[in-house]
């Protein structure tokens, strides 16, 4: 498995399955500036195809993250049209996360590269989380000793 790769978590919404897909750093910086609002001076590449998107007329009406093949998954863009385009899950979160689209996993996805995570652990994890963004560095500090 790769090292301080970024990964996407995408959750089973009826359910306490998880898919991690690898991704990488440029897609990562492009999907938590729109999780996060950021609207950087010029158009990303996700931007542009939101903009291009949007000036011709088209709507995308779902991601789909529909295969897995040794360690490597694919998504459709499928759009209101009924045309399908072949893209990286990554390029495709980014993309649905900037149109409001919702991002599927296919049955055959999840059952393959599903992970669960019981509900406890998931509360511990946020609770963890939490915590996190309460502390700040200095509550790590060490008294000075005389």
């Amino acid at each position: 498995m790769p090292s301080n790769q970024p990964i996407v978590l995408l959750r089973e919404v009826d359910g306490e399955r998880f898919v991690p897909i690898w991704i990488g750093a440029v897609e990562a910086t492009a999907i938590a500036f729109a999780q996060q609002g950021v609207i950087p001076p010029r158009p990303l590449t996700h931007d542009l195809m939101r903009d291009v998107l949007e000036a011709t007329g088209q709507r995308l009406d779902e991601v789909r993250i529909v295969d897995v093949k040794d360690g490597v998954f694919h998504a459709l863009l499928v759009f209101a049209s009924g045309v399908e385009v072949s893209a990286r899950p990554s390029d495709s979160i980014a993309l649905a996360l900037r149109t409001g689209t919702k991002v599927l996993v296919a049955d055959a996805v999840l059952e393959e590269a599903g992970i669960a995570v019981p509900e406890e652990e998931d509360d511990e994890v946020e609770r963890f989380r939490e915590f996190l963004d309460q502390i700040t560095p200095e509550d790590f500090e060490r008294p000075v000793e005389d």
